[in-house]
């Protein structure tokens, strides 16, 4: 069960940086990205991570939190996000509840063998906790901006 744009999107609770627990409900009231990496400390999960953290301070005045999340155990989360000064939260999702939620487990292949693995995308929740828009399969260059410009526009009305 995936949700769709226009759909509330099911509350959901995630283990993350910091020793924090986080719920979607908890964050009513604030517009929130999700946004899915495949592998912490990997170049391109590197390099989009710094963009949404170059963007922190424009997300904040749009009223928008920022959540990153992979597969990834807690302790390879918070060593990501130390070495790389992200300040928002990454979330461990090894039980893949949040990556079912949001259909991002894909068969991918590399080096020309199969496997599953998290498909990079974006989703952007309003502030009453419906699904506005949902970015599938992201090329990491642009990427964060394009999801602030999106925010803003969805912040203003």
């Amino acid at each position: 069960m995936s949700v769709s744009p226009g759909e509330p999107v099911p509350d959901f609770t995630a283990t993350a940086t910091g020793d924090t627990t986080l719920t979607l409900a908890d964050l009513k009231g604030t517009q929130v990205v999700v946004y899915f990496y495949p592998k912490a400390s990997t170049p391109g999960c590197t390099t989009e991570g710094g963009d949404f953290r170059d963007r922190k301070e424009a997300f904040d005045a749009a009223n928008t939190v920022i959540l990153g999340v992979s597969r990834d155990g807690l302790r390879a989360q918070e060593n990501f996000k130390a070495k790389q000064g992200f300040n928002f939260p990454l979330i461990s999702d090894k039980d893949e509840s949040l990556c079912r939620l949001f259909d991002v487990i894909k068969l991918k292949k590399l080096y020309g063998k199969e496997h599953l693995g998290i498909e990079r995308s974006s989703f952007l929740i309003d502030a009453d906790g419906k699904l506005a828009l949902e970015w599938r399969g992201v090329k990491v260059k642009g990427h964060a901006q394009e999801v602030l410009g999106a925010a803003q526009a969805l912040h203003a009305g």
